[in-house]
């Protein structure tokens, strides 16, 4: 077992580590099929081999051609470190800079594999690192670092220190930032198999993922909202959501369900992410019976139970089974539908088809691409029939962002909306319908990080967001917002209770600039009192207001035509680094898929001095009117008056207004012959 100091101090090159190959017992990323030719195969294996000396070569060149063949991808499992993956204190780490230790502590979260796969933090393709050389790497320049020195990160790949500044961000981030034109997914498996580029979705390459609790969150609020938008009540109590996926994000639902008080049943292929969810207690019951599982279900309805009941099955198949009971027996047995398998990388092992066993669907996946695609499509076209046939019924259902209803369209499926812009479906999009809304009033997920480790600084953030939510309630807020902040309150209290934290000690909420910036002075006021006992961490998902220019998920509610077009996020990733964070990523892919979504992120070291406090100010009131400006400009009414009430309360800030065309007839007339 290594140490952090010993962690830090480069390759282990003498002696070499034993190559142990693939750890048995932890999951692994899907077998990729990249498809090199023998060039490309020599060029891939050239790449790996330049972070060692030639002496070396050898020896590594065989295994690392044998991982390229099993695994599609050169992951150096010879030198997957032996020390328990996990989130150290951070005093722990041997570092000149506590920025640099509070990152190292937010990249091995990222790895503990009570959150993650190996080297990969969720979806399947997260990558943190693309091979473990450049982890080892990473935290040595990390523990290196001084105030006058920027990390640089290529996709996965350090590629060193370089003088910088105090005011500078401490590390620069960017994942998959392909030309254009060679952003297809089929290019995508080849760059990632020569070890040039990687998908690091949002949170997992730029190293701010906090566990399922994000996710848990976000479908607190998202199944809230849709309880008051589609059937009228704040109460789900006997309300059944139908939804799958159990594993890393997906996970989330089956304790969002049991916090919202409905009746949750959620499918799942993979029997070990469902057993471990269960084990966690995020699931409370589980079955491999679609007999028993409509039994179970029927009972809680009729007794207004709350449950959180994993299906060990195909949803295709629980969703076509819910047809026969309603086309038998005249009974809707559900009332919200979504799906969260990983559906925005559906041929590698995102979404598996209901023809085949799981154990079948991985064999065909490696061994006949094209084979397993096939299937992909033809379940797809029968998981829509199926909910297209529920939904003539008092029975909702929205796509979770996760390009189900993209997919589902590619397939062939009848998911169209006729005469509407290219972003709409028969379905909405929950960013559409449901959280829209929200980002058009500054509202996104705002999170923190305790880098001690320790629960009691935990709580001490928690008392501290609660009572600024309160008194940013008590001096006056419009009844919309101030319903949002209760809804957060209510979340934060639910969270403690049930025991949300996997991994680090962080909590997740969503906030507006306001609120963000008042809980971020708190905290920081906490830490220069010792109140709170080590830095905190601030940071949010890259799913956000500003973060991420995503047509069919964070920007499909832009209606000007924009919508295709990634300013704000770039422009976000830009304006956090010259305004103060300690570290700044910008992706390609994210959420929808590879080529589908431009995001980006920070992390904010709060270390309780007066600059952290400037920093956290300047930069969290970009952060988020960035985006409240971008959506005004587009057409929201929501967001006009937010911005609006922004510019009255910082001098500072003047936002070029939009103008409305109050007669849609003057644009006919005007285009006439």
């Amino acid at each position: 077992m290594c140490s952090l100091r010993a962690l830090c101090s480069g390759l282990p090159l003498q002696p070499l580590p034993e190559n142990r190959g693939r750890r048995p017992g932890v999951p692994h990323a899907p077998v990729r099929t990249p498809g090199l030719s023998p060039e490309e195969e020599q060029l891939a294996l050239r790449n790996a081999l330049r972070y060692f000396p030639s002496s070396l070569h050898s020896l590594l060149a065989p295994e690392f051609a044998q991982e390229l063949r099993l695994y599609g991808h050169i992951y150096m499992y010879r030198f997957c470190p032996t020390i328990e993956m996990r989130a150290y204190p951070i005093s722990q780490y041997p570092c000149r800079t506590k920025a640099a230790a509070a990152i190292m502590h937010m990249i091995m979260n990222n790895l503990d594999p009570a959150v993650a796969q190996e080297l990969v933090t969720y979806g399947g393709n997260g990558q943190v690192f693309s091979n473990w050389a450049q982890f080892w790497l990473a935290m040595s320049y990390l523990s290196k670092m001084t105030e006058e020195q920027t990390l640089v990160m290529y996709s996965g790949h350090p590629l060193g220190l370089f003088p910088s500044s105090p005011g500078a961000p401490r590390l620069v981030i960017t994942n998959g930032m392909v030309i254009p034109n060679y952003s297809s997914r089929a290019e995508y498996e080849k760059l990632f198999a020569l070890g040039v580029t990687m998908y690091g979705q949002m949170t997992a390459g730029s190293y701010c993922y906090i566990g399922p609790q994000g996710i848990v969150h976000g479908t607190v609020l998202t199944v809230l909202n849709a309880g008051r938008r589609y059937l009228g009540v704040d109460d789900l109590a006997g309300k059944v959501f139908v939804t799958s996926g159990l594993g890393g994000m997906s996970g989330a639902q089956a304790k969002a369900a049991v916090i919202v008080g409905c009746i949750g049943v959620i499918a799942e292929v993979d029997k070990a992410a469902l057993v471990k969810r269960h084990q966690q207690g995020w699931l409370m019951e589980v079955t491999d019976s679609l007999d028993h599982c409509i039994a179970r279900l029927k009972a809680a309805r009729k007794k207004k139970e709350v449950l959180s009941l994993g299906y060990h099955g195909n949803v295709v198949d629980l969703w076509e089974r819910l047809v026969q009971e309603l086309d038998t027996t005249g009974e809707l047995l559900v009332d919200l539908g979504s799906d969260q398998t990983s559906c925005h990388n559906p041929f590698n092992g995102g979404y598996y088809p209901v023809q085949l066993s799981f154990s079948e669907a991985q064999s065909l996946m490696a061994s006949n691409p094209e084979g397993f695609k096939r299937l992909v499509q033809e379940s797809l076209r029968r998981h829509v029939s199926a909910i297209n046939r529920l939904a003539k019924e008092k029975f909702f259902f929205w796509d979770y962002g996760n390009a189900f209803l993209l997919e589902a369209r590619r397939a062939g499926a009848d998911v169209e909306k006729k005469g509407t812009y290219k972003t709409e479906f028969r379905y909405p999009s929950y960013v559409q319908h449901i959280m829209g809304d929200i980002f058009s009033q500054g509202f996104g997920p705002f999170r923190w990080v305790c880098t001690s480790g320790d629960p009691r600084d935990l709580a001490v953030t928690d008392q501290l967001a609660t009572s600024v939510l309160e008194k940013v309630i008590a001096d006056g807020v419009k009844e919309s917002v101030k319903l949002q902040y209760l809804d957060n309150i209510r979340w934060i209290r639910e969270a403690a209770k049930h025991q949300l934290v996997v991994g680090s000690q962080a909590r997740i909420l969503y906030s507006d600039q306001k609120g963000r910036v008042a809980i971020a002075v708190a905290i920081n006021q906490a830490i220069a009192s010792g109140t709170i006992t080590a830095p905190v961490v601030l940071s949010r998902d890259h799913h956000d207001v500003s973060g991420t220019d995503s047509p069919f998920r964070e920007t499909s509610n832009i209606t000007d035509g924009s919508a295709f077009c990634a300013d704000m996020a770039v422009q976000n990733f830009a304006g956090d680094a010259c305004r103060g964070a300690t570290w700044v990523a910008l992706h390609n892919g994210g959420g929808v898929g590879w080529g589908e979504v431009i995001n980006g992120g920070f992390g904010l070291v709060l270390d309780g001095t007066p600059g952290a406090e400037q920093k956290a100010r300047g930069m969290l009131g970009w952060d988020v009117s960035n985006g409240v400006a971008r959506r005004c400009w587009s057409g929201s009414l929501k967001a006009y008056d937010v911005i609006c009430q922004t510019m009255q309360e910082n001098s500072g800030l003047e936002v070029t207004l939009p103008h409305q065309v109050e007669d849609e007839h003057l644009l006919q007339q005007a285009l006439q012959p």
